[in-house]
This record gives C-alpha cells, structure tokens and sequence, in this order.
C-alpha cells in the first residue's frame, strides 16, 4: 500500500503520554498446547517494545487482543490468562487480565489504572460484535473500548495499533476503534510495512519467494501477484500436489484440491520459467508421526500413499536456486513440520535462506507457520533479517490489497 502516510508512536509520546489513556491493540494470538501452555511467544515478544514505551512514558496502558477463534462467546480454552501472565514476564511488570472485554470489570479496572499501568482486556473475539459484518454493531463495540480510555470526547485517550496481523480485518478493535480516537501506528506495525515496502519497491535480484502450505486456493493471489514479480518462485508444501496433478500426474492420497487444477495448469503455462516444483517426495501409509516413510521420485507417488513433506532431492535443488539470491520471501513450511520424521524439508530450505542471509541476501519469513517453524526447528531467529507476525497480513500486502486496520490510521 504504498503512499499511505501512517501516524506514528513516536508523533504520541512526543506530545506527551503521562496520565493519558491509551488503548493498544496487539496480536497476542500464540499457539497454546493441548494443557494451555504457549509454545511459542514469538508475537507476545514482539509486542512488547510498544508497551513498554508507554508505560515507560508513564501512560495508563489498556491493551485489547484476541486468542484462537472462539464461537461467539466466552471459552475458556481461548482465555488470555496465559497471555497476560507471559506478557507480565516479558515487560516486567504486573499485567492485569480483566474479566470481559468492555464490560463492567473491564471499565472498574481501567478507571482504576495509575500511571504506568497495563490492563490486558480478555479476548476480544468473545464478543461477538469484534467480527461482525454489521458496522453498526461494531462500532458499537468500538465505543465501549473507547470509553476505557475516555472515550471519543476525551481529548487525553489515544488508540495504537500495533498488531500487523489483523490490519487485514475490518474488526472493531483494528477499524472501527481508530474513527473514534486519535490514532497512530506502533513500532510493530511500522517495522513490518518498512520491511514489505522494501520487498515491494527496492527488491534486489535475484528475488527468490518460496511458497508452502496446504492450500493453493488460500495463496493463489500472492502466487499470481510474486510470479510476475520474482525471478523464481519455489513451491513445496501440500500446494504441490495440485500443481502435480495439473501436469497430469498422481498423487495418491496427498492433499488435493481438484477445483484448482486448472489454475494451476494456466499458472504453470504462463511462468513457466519461474515456477519450480520438488523432483521427490516423501511420502508415508497414513498422516501420523510414526508412520514409515519413503522418499519418492515426485511423478511416481503410489496410489495408497500420502505426501507429507519434500524429498532430500529437492532440498538440494532449492539450495541451489536460493544460493545466488539477494532477496527472499518465504511463507509456508515445506511439510508437516510438527512430525519430526517430516520436518527435513522445512529445516532444510530454511538452512539454505540463512546460508544466503548471511551472504547479504535480505529476508523475510511471511509469519504463521513458516515462524513456529523457525522457532520449532530450533533454528537462529537473527539467521533472517526479518520475521514477520503476521501470515495473512503480509500476503495481502504484498498482494497490493487493501489492509483495513492500516488504511484508517492513515486518515
């Protein structure tokens, strides 16, 4: 979205933040396991340079954010109580978690901040006003956060938005919340949009991207959009098994979406040249950790087998098409990372963009999956020059799309 001129927080606490009310919204949306303990704190850190600046600054800090996606209303699977413990121990300082969203305790607890202060909001998304299509009912929402930090009549409360992985959302706590108050963007939000805009207007080549992930149809645009762009564009992950089938081979029981086969088909027609897919596969009996596995030629994957990551092969091949890169943008993993026996592809083709990273190759891993594996892998966060937070956001930005959350902070 170039152009697009964006308050900043820095423009905020230079006027001054002591005693004055400030509603963030962060991405605090971290994977949780199965006993409700975060396994990656990735986005709680990166959110932590913007809170602690003002409440640094002596601000009264209300911060709303959402976890998981719950059903209209409370659970407490997606409750942030985990959230604001973390968020507590990377500040250092105490954190409160009020009991709802905008309700009763969460307007007691603000109007009781002092200076300093942090008050995490619990999930936003169990209000189910935070998602809705009716703008009324959103701004509705946006009315009552608003009043947490004195509402659109109180000249003192601001609204920062620093969470990059819901600028995508026309949201209450993104869109709506930003008309009501004075509002500038965060140090996060403003790091991602410099990093993309350079990936977007000062790319030097060559220009790698390397795509991953299950679904062609949820990266379609963003693969039209970085093929006409890229000098090479990798592709492995479950998208691979539909771009096999448009060149007419089987894929036994791999992930498949027959609707896209033809798109595929047209995409491989037109960036021929640019387009690389694995040479082998590894494939596996069923979709478990344990399951015995084999490495394939990638046309010759058996009718009862199911293709869970790339071959060594193709790790080889993708080293070589990303040694000589100067850019890279990389989003989604290679296969099922979270099986050990399945992650080689993934470490691999990550290890190769360190490799170039460290040649002076700029990069860039997209967020989502591509960063839990990052961290999951065990490998060196300073090994890329940039991770994202956020998956979505960062494909629609570079799809040239319009972001909601990014647009309104502009007015």
């Amino acid at each position: 979205m170039p152009g697009l001129f964006l308050p900043t927080l820095d423009g905020l606490l230079a006027q001054g933040v002591s005693g004055r009310g400030v509603l963030v919204r962060c991405d605090l949306n971290v994977p949780l396991d199965d006993d409700g303990r975060i396994t990656d704190r990735g986005r709680i850190v990166a959110s932590v340079p913007t809170l602690d600046a003002l409440a640094g600054a002596k601000a009264k800090v209300v911060v709303t954010a959402h976890l998981g996606r719950p059903k209209g209303g409370p659970e407490s699977k997606y409750s942030l109580k985990p959230v604001a413990a973390a968020l507590g121990e990377e500040l250092g300082r105490h954190v409160q978690l009020a009991a709802d969203v905008a309700g009763p305790d969460a307007q007691a607890r603000a109007d009781g901040l002092t200076d300093g202060d942090v008050l995490l909001l619990e999930n936003v998304r169990f209000d189910p006003r935070e998602t809705s299509k009716d703008d009324a009912e959103r701004m509705a929402l946006a009315h009552q956060l608003s009043k947490l930090v004195g509402g659109s009549d109180d000249p003192a409360g601001a609204f920062v938005s620093d969470g990059f992985g819901v600028v995508h959302r026309k949201q209450a706590s993104v869109y709506d919340v930003a008309m009501l108050l004075p509002h500038y963007a965060g140090k996060l939000v403003i790091e991602e949009v410099t990093v993309l805009e350079k990936l977007i207007s000062s790319t030097e080549r060559p220009y790698v991207v390397v795509l991953g992930g299950s679904k062609v149809s949820g990266k379609l645009g963003v693969i039209e959009s970085l093929a006409a762009k890229a000098d090479r564009l990798v592709i492995g992950g479950g998208m691979c098994f539909t771009f096999f089938s448009a060149q007419g081979y089987a894929v036994g029981n791999s992930l498949l979406q027959p609707e896209m086969t033809e798109t595929c088909k047209k995409l491989l027609e037109t960036h021929a040249d640019v387009i690389h897919l694995p040479v082998d596969i590894v494939v596996a009996e069923e979709f478990t950790a344990d399951s015995p596995l084999q490495a394939v030629d990638a046309h010759e994957i058996p009718h009862d087998k199911v293709g869970l990551d790339i071959g060594p092969e193709s790790v080889k091949r993708f080293t070589g098409l990303l040694s000589n890169a100067r850019t890279i943008f990389w989003n989604g993993p290679m296969g099922v990372f979270e099986f050990p026996a399945f992650a080689a592809g993934t470490k691999g083709v990550a290890e190769a963009i360190i490799a170039a990273t460290r040649k002076g190759a700029f990069s860039v891993v997209g967020g989502g999956d591509s960063a839990a594996a990052v961290r999951q892998l065990g490998l060196p966060e300073d090994g890329f020059s940039h991770i994202s937070t956020g998956g979505g956001a960062s494909l629609e930005y570079l799809e040239g799309n319009r972001l909601p959350g990014l647009e309104v902070l502009s007015r």
